[in-house]
């Protein structure tokens, strides 16, 4: 499949900036990289997103993730791999990419699970890294940007 225009943030560079600043301040609250990197991985699992589910699971696989957890991302409920934080924020994560699957969109069940883990601050940070996560998505899914040939 071709894409349909080049990378929008090529084709508008001052995006690039504003894209930055939120990957900072996401990264900054204190939730840990593999959180976040899960968190991301799972919203790009769920909205289809070849790009950032292949550049997500290169990026855990560099961080020293293991092959495991990187295999049960989409089934984490039925596996032993992830802790009970990641798991608050990988239900959060599923129910704010899937807003209109359900009239409650993200239950306060799971909000709670995960404000059991997680400072305000740092549930800031995962809304915020779930939020731009979609975005990032939603722009590759819909210009039909494809994950880069790694293979000859």
């Amino acid at each position: 499949m071709e894409p349909r225009i080049t990378n929008p943030a090529a084709l508008l560079p001052d995006a690039v900036q504003a894209v930055n600043i939120l990957y900072k301040t996401a990264h900054s609250a204190g939730v840990p990289n593999a959180t976040l990197e899960l968190v991301h991985l799972r919203a790009s699992q769920i909205n289809g997103c070849a790009p950032c589910v292949d550049s997500g699971a290169r990026a855990m696989r560099k961080g020293g993730e293991s092959d495991d957890r990187l295999f049960a991302v989409a089934v984490w409920r039925e596996t032993p791999y992830f802790t009970e934080p990641e798991r608050a924020a990988l239900a959060l994560a599923e129910a704010a990419t899937r807003l209109a699957d359900t009239p409650d969109a993200v239950p306060d069940a799971v909000w709670d699970a995960a404000a059991e883990h997680f400072t305000e601050q740092q549930l800031a940070a995962i809304v915020l890294w779930i939020a731009t996560t979609n975005f990032f998505n939603r722009i590759n899914v819909t210009t039909r940007q494809s994950a880069p040939q790694h293979w000859g």
